[in-house]
């Protein structure tokens, strides 16, 4: 069918929107990678805005100096992998037994969850809780803790009832299928779209946690990566704050500026290196989170 000019200008208009919106979303990231490889004294001076001005490893070479970073980075991987293989342990059976019509008290048990998604027993009581349980400093807790997202149960749950067929369950059960295999062999291998989906968002919130770090742990050899990296910030911050001027000569005074401008150019790495495995995994599952986002969204 023809376009009217009313469909063509709104096109237009859609497009030139959609380009500017992306590169407002985009620009940030690109000036945190462009920033990290310029010349720090560039960096503070704001001569960098869209190309690299005296490139150089010199913030990245700092940064990996410290090896509390690597421990932190082994750390937030096992705790990524292992507390998202959790998270997707305990939601994906929930959401396929509250996704059955005959299951019994299926109302009392969806609402038993939907609570505790819309009011918590606050920090005190939940740290009393987790210490009470012995979880206090042990490197366990953070995959522990967070285990269940009644947002993303309840998104699978309604992708199992929207997105596979009731008939196939019915066959299965008629050539004597449980419900163990049922879940196993049909509803998993049908929900790859959704399961990317929680699988991205537990994912992301388990490598960026530092929260729960910050509250539950005080070794720092079970820090996480964001953990390390909030620590080294403040210190830096704290040591250049706490410097007297009035006691430095000129050498010690330009020493000083080059630390600052050092600093400064060093977040921009550390702000990159913590982002750069969640880049890396996108790309892998973007076409089934698009998938999954859709049909969760449309039959919701």
């Amino acid at each position: 069918m023809r376009k009217v000019n009313s469909n063509k200008i709104f096109d237009m208009v859609n497009v030139v929107f959609m380009i500017l919106l992306t590169v407002v979303f985009l620009y940030p990231l690109y000036f945190t990678v462009i920033a990290s490889f310029s010349d720090p004294y560039e960096v503070a001076t704001g001569n960098v805005m869209f190309v690299i001005k005296g490139f150089t490893w010199d913030s990245y070479a700092e940064v990996f100096k410290n090896e509390e970073i690597w421990n932190g980075y082994s750390n937030s991987i096992v705790y990524t992998v292992f507390g998202t293989i959790f998270n997707l342990i305990i939601t994906l059976p929930a959401a396929y037994a509250l996704s059955k019509k005959n299951l019994w008290m299926r109302g009392w048990i969806s609402t038993y969850f939907i609570i505790p998604m819309y009011f918590g027993g606050g920090l005190l009581p939940t740290y009393l809780q987790v210490k009470s349980m012995g979880l206090i400093n042990k490197p366990y807790t953070m995959i522990i803790l967070g285990g269940l997202s009644i947002y993303n149960m309840v998104v699978t749950r309604t992708y199992f009832q929207t997105s596979v067929p009731d008939s196939l369950y019915e066959a299965a059960e008629i050539d004597g299928c449980s419900h163990f295999r049922q879940f196993f062999k049909i509803a998993l291998p049908l929900a790859k779209p959704i399961i990317a989906v929680i699988t991205l968002y537990y994912a992301v919130g388990r490598w960026n946690n530092y929260y729960s770090a910050l509250i539950y742990l005080s070794k720092s050899v079970y820090y996480p990566l964001q953990m390390v990296l909030r620590n080294i910030l403040l210190a830096g911050q704290s040591a250049l704050s706490n410097i007297d001027l009035s006691t430095l000569d000129d050498a010690g005074r330009f020493d000083l500026m080059k630390r600052i401008y050092q600093a400064e150019s060093m977040k921009y790495a550390i702000i990159f290196i913590a982002s750069l495995p969640m880049l890396i995994l996108y790309p892998f599952i973007q076409k089934h989170f698009v998938k999954g986002v859709m049909v969760g969204a449309i039959k919701g």
